[in-house]
């Protein structure tokens, strides 16, 4: 489906969209006749894979450099993704036979190979990982998103939905609690999707299969608990995709609404049109399209239909695991499931481990369990899949017939077993099979894998260094390491300069500034103003109202200065009184250079950050002492 024919669903008019929803509801009904009379692909198993990347620069930073490439370079298995950091690379269908999981390697290593040489030419780096650590919340602004029209119209159509500002809220070893004005928010996320190619009879016990392995299997493959600075989720995509294009709005009652991003709210009882029909029922339709072919008609003539409607809903509807539809190369069409959970990175060969791990578990679970539904809520599926997205292999699963086992002994002793059977089921080589195992079995045993390492690291790098050291320093060990292609288990954590001379001349007051902040407001006594300054070690402090807006500035000088004069000096003097009320004021897009001039123009020990009047930042003389002392020592060595 091309996306320039992708339109606004509220954009067109009232026949273009009654057209569409025709379409839609033919295209449910040729599926069913499919279905019903044997037109689905069954004799053939294949395998697929997609791989989103981030782009980044020579200081380890977004890159927004996607179109430029793609003017460059751009054969058919490349393509964009929604923000313009971002690249997605899609792997050809191997029967899923023999050596097929080496030959989804090797393609996937020559077209990054490829991809990387053009991308140098644009001063451009590519990163395998689940969420870029350097990200700023300042990279995911409507500029930086792909100008392509079905782009636009899905941000425009989630926009319109919520009606207000996206909140994300996250708890971890840190607290995210921020606003953002658009859906962009889910352009942090990068995966590798994996696609099983299922035959009709077969695709209900699987689908449910596939959703009792969500939990344990994404355990051993988390790669993202780092957001904007915080310690969040081992696997902080899984939250931060969910809410970052949530359009329900909070009510006074108790009625349900599913998120647009969702596991699902049953099991799977007889078809995959179960899954199609729900998601109609519970969705509003986003976006529309010009419908090329009656699927009907095209029934009729004794094609497989593109059923074009139905993938343009689909493709607004985020489960987990989604069912997909399309044609092989002979004309027959042919389903398949779409895991979804699995992030990018932290190298290849720890993709094609969580891709063989998963492929065998599937395969070798449906060998030992008929019906998974006679073994395991679907409660504690879904359960179980939150579990496995907060504490990665540190937690604990309710298994079948009720068993409690954490995620390693779930792994080594159940899943590992199962899906080596799995795989030599279907003739896996051997050699394939130890090599990809052998990673998640490392990884078990040494209780190390992607978000383990970072969190390690990145606690490491805090206490040595301010915010955004940290993270271009860990952003930096993660593109040198991962291009060693040692599976990150193996990855000894580093020390702070091993892979970074930073150099913060180009530091916005983003990046830089100070959030942990201690405020005063107008009426404080001037003697909780001073005691407060002294328990905080401070010289300023900014002074707010109940808004969070600023409004004025007070030092200790001032202080000092007002009970010096003993006949001035009134009981009850407050903050108010003294305080400056029109201090000179930055914005997080200034760049440090520029503060610094600021600062010491006028004197200053303390510039407030503001985004319009609200206070949201201070950056004091301390930072760039801090700084000093580090670049000091740094030359020492």
């Amino acid at each position: 489906m091309g996306e320039e024919r992708v339109k606004l669903a509220s954009s067109q008019k009232k026949n273009e969209m009654r057209n569409f929803v025709r379409q839609l509801l033919n295209d449910v009904e040729a599926f069913e006749y499919m279905l019903q009379n044997d037109w689905f692909e069954d004799d053939v198993k294949c395998i697929g894979a997609e791989q989103e990347l981030c782009l980044i620069n020579e200081h380890y930073k977004p890159a927004y450099k996607a179109m430029d490439i793609l003017k460059d370079f751009n054969p058919d298995w490349l393509t964009t993704e929604l923000a313009q950091f971002n690249l997605e690379l899609n792997l050809k269908p191997q029967v899923f036979k023999a050596d097929a999981l080496s030959k989804m390697e090797t393609e996937l290593r020559q077209n990054l190979d490829a991809l990387n040489k053009v991308a140098s030419k644009h001063d451009t780096r590519l990163l395998l990982t689940g969420i870029l650590p350097s990200l700023r919340k300042f990279d995911l602004s409507l500029e930086q998103l792909t100008p392509k029209p079905r782009y636009h119209a899905l941000m425009t159509a989630l926009r319109k939905l919520r009606g207000t500002d996206y909140e994300l809220r996250l708890n971890g070893i840190d607290e995210l609690n921020i606003l953002h004005d658009s859906p962009l928010l889910e352009a942090c996320n990068t995966s590798f999707q994996v696609h099983l190619q299922v035959a009709p009879k077969n695709f209900v016990k699987l689908y449910n299969i596939a959703q009792a392995l969500t939990g344990p299997t994404l355990s051993m493959c988390t790669n993202s608990p780092v957001l904007f600075g915080k310690r969040l989720w081992h696997e902080t995509r899984i939250a931060l995709f969910a809410q970052s294009i949530d359009n329900r709005k909070s009510k006074d009652h108790l009625r349900h609404k599913s998120a647009r991003v969702n596991f699902g709210n049953n099991w799977l009882e007889d078809s995959i049109l179960e899954i199609y029909r729900e998601d109609i029922l519970r969705y509003r339709i986003l976006l529309g399209a010009d419908i090329e072919q009656n699927s009907l008609e095209a029934i009729k003539a004794g094609k497989a239909p593109k059923l074009q409607a139905l993938q343009v809903h689909n493709g607004t509807v985020y489960r987990w695991n989604r069912p997909c539809y399309g044609i092989s190369p002979n004309g027959k069409p042919h389903l398949r499931i779409e895991n979804r959970v699995l992030g990018a990175g932290p190298t290849v060969l720890d993709e094609m481990a969580n891709t063989a791990f998963w492929l065998g578990a599937m395969e070798g679970m449906a060998d030992q369990y008929d019906d998974i539904r006679q073994h395991m809520s679907f409660d504690d599926a879904r359960d179980n899949f939150m579990k496995g997205a907060r504490s990665g292999m540190d937690c604990k699963f309710t298994w079948m017939n009720n068993e409690k086992i954490s995620a390693r002994d779930l792994t080594l002793n159940v899943l590992l077993p199962m899906a080596k059977h799995g795989l030599e089921k279907y003739a896996i080589d051997a050699s394939d099979i130890d090599k990809y195992l052998g990673v998640i079995e490392e990884r078990a045993k040494r209780h190390m894998n992607g978000s383990r390492w970072i969190l390690q690291t990145f606690s490491k790098f805090k206490k040595e260094t301010h915010k955004d050291e940290s993270l271009t320093a860990l952003t930096a060990a993660i593109y040198h390491n991962q291009r060693q292609s040692k599976p990150a288990h193996e990855w000894p954590l580093p020390e702070l300069h091993d892979f970074l001379q930073y150099d913060p001349s180009q530091l916005l007051v983003e990046e830089f500034m100070n959030t942990d902040i201690f405020t005063l407001q107008k009426n404080d006594l001037l003697e909780f103003a001073s005691t407060m300054m002294d328990w905080g070690d401070t010289a300023s402090m900014p002074v707010e109202d109940s808004k969070g807006n600023l409004v004025g500035l007070i030092n200790s000088k001032q202080i000092l200065k007002y009970f010096s004069n003993k006949a001035k000096v009134k009981k009850d003097a407050i903050v108010a009184d003294i305080m400056n009320k029109n201090p000179h004021t930055v914005t997080q897009q200034m760049k440090i250079v520029d503060v610094i001039k600021l600062m010491k123009e006028h004197k200053l020990m303390m510039l407030p950050v503001v985004k319009g009047k609200e206070l949201i930042g201070v950056i004091s003389e301390r930072n760039f002492v801090n700084m000093s002392k580090r670049l000091i020592q740094r030359l020492n060595k």
